[in-house]
């Protein structure tokens, strides 16, 4: 009877349907593209679903902002694009969280022509350099006080790229895997490219956000997306990525194979990822002394209070479970 009531109840384990994968929406930063790539990975090859996770993604772009739609609880998880993106929510106490962080290099860059004087950073002080409004409360601040750079030098950067082009004295901002390789391609000459990361501009890039709701409520959720974006990221930059790409492509037709393989290629050259806290202690990683640092260097310029708590800007425990499960 024992054995009969054993192989009944094997059956019925057997007959039961499979848990229903989690429903998650993740929300981007910008239209779909190389500096996505992981993310797209994770869904093309099933590695989000291997979790138990079915995750749509929602493309960003000028008008989408996601740390609202976070808030809102329209999205579940979204693209911080850089460090002042958490350090904004720590200090107006909005109970958003990075996650992990997969740029390790924030990829601002300042180009130029390709001209002789110009060879550092520190040879742009004094010229006219084309930035934007949103740069004179982020990077510039930094500049100013580090290479003595004066707002006498700024001028207005309206995302054309023309003005730049036909002047040859030209500097002007840019992200490392964009404006140069547009300007390459429409002007036929290759600029000189000035990646503020390694001059010491700290800070990370391309974080995973989550509401602090959702941390405290389905911590398994996040773990299992944070796994999953880290094996996705693993498998973009060094397995095969076409599945990602096509997707990239299918969401954004705009996108062609030329961007994004300059965008992968820029990436490993200039080691984005793999480096750093993600050199150390794996992909994604991040530290407090990181942290510490981007705050205390942004606060001694006026950007945050100098005894806010930083640390309401990121939760570390998620990226240090994925590097143990995956090890």
């Amino acid at each position: 009877m024992k054995c009969a009531l054993l192989a009944l109840a094997l059956v019925a384990g057997l007959a039961a349907p499979a848990a229903a994968a989690t429903k998650i929406t993740f929300v981007t930063d910008w239209k779909a593209q190389a500096e996505h790539g992981g993310f797209y990975q994770a869904v093309a090859a099933g590695l989000y679903a291997k979790r138990g996770l079915d995750v749509t993604i929602i493309q960003g772009g000028p008008e989408v902002n996601v740390p609202q739609l976070l808030l809102s609880g329209a999205a579940d998880f979204g693209i911080g694009s850089n460090s002042f993106i958490s350090l904004n929510m720590a200090r107006q106490n909005l109970p958003l969280k990075a996650v992990m962080a997969v740029f390790q290099k924030d990829p601002q860059v300042l180009m130029s022509h390709p001209r002789r004087d110009i060879n550092s950073l520190a040879d742009m002080k004094g010229k006219p350099i084309l930035i934007s409004t949103a740069a004179t409360t982020s990077f510039w601040p930094w500049l100013k006080s580090k290479f003595g750079f004066s707002d006498r030098q700024i001028r207005k950067y309206t995302h054309n790229l023309a003005p730049f082009i036909v002047d040859p004295n030209a500097i002007q901002e840019g992200y490392l895997t964009s404006e140069p390789f547009t300007v390459e391609s429409q002007a036929k000459f290759k600029p000189k490219i000035f990646l503020l990361a390694d001059y010491a501009y700290p800070g990370y890039a391309n974080m995973v956000l989550v509401s602090q709701a959702r941390i405290d409520k389905d911590r398994a959720t996040v773990q299992a997306f944070v796994n999953a974006t880290r094996d996705g990221w693993l498998q973009y930059l060094n397995g095969n990525p076409a599945r990602a790409n096509a997707l990239i492509k299918q969401h954004n037709p705009d996108m062609t194979d030329a961007i994004i393989a300059q965008a992968v290629a820029k990436m490993k050259q200039f080691n984005l990822v793999l480096t750093r806290d993600g050199a150390t202690y794996g992909l994604g990683s991040m530290t407090d002394a990181r942290w510490q640092t981007f705050h205390q260097t942004m606060a001694a310029l006026g950007l945050y209070p100098k005894t806010m708590d930083y640390k309401k800007a990121y939760d570390l425990r998620f990226i240090r479970r994925a590097v143990q499960n995956f090890e």
